[in-house]
């Protein structure tokens, strides 16, 4: 993918071809209940490792891990402010 701010048609054309793989859910059912599920926000919208990290974890505290997610979260936007900001 490019590292455009906006994805191409065909990116995300791209991520309307894994819709068969989302249908389904490994241990739970906290992404099913998504209007729209974290990894189809992040694809969309060319989000990195850490972004998307972030995404998940705030997506699914209330349903999965509570405050360990959050810890998660914060650790992952930690990691991306060293990263793209030298901090």
């Amino acid at each position: 993918m490019t590292h455009e701010i906006f994805p191409t048609k065909k990116e995300v054309d791209d991520v309307t071809n894994f819709k068969k793989a989302m249908e389904k859910q490994e241990g739970g059912s906290h992404y099913k209940q998504m209007a729209i599920q974290p990894i189809e926000f992040c694809q969309k919208n060319n989000l990195n490792y850490c972004e998307s990290n972030v995404i998940k974890y705030v997506s699914r505290h209330k349903h999965k891990n509570g405050a360990e997610d959050i810890r998660k979260a914060i650790h992952n936007l930690e990691l991306l402010l060293e990263m793209e900001y030298a901090t």
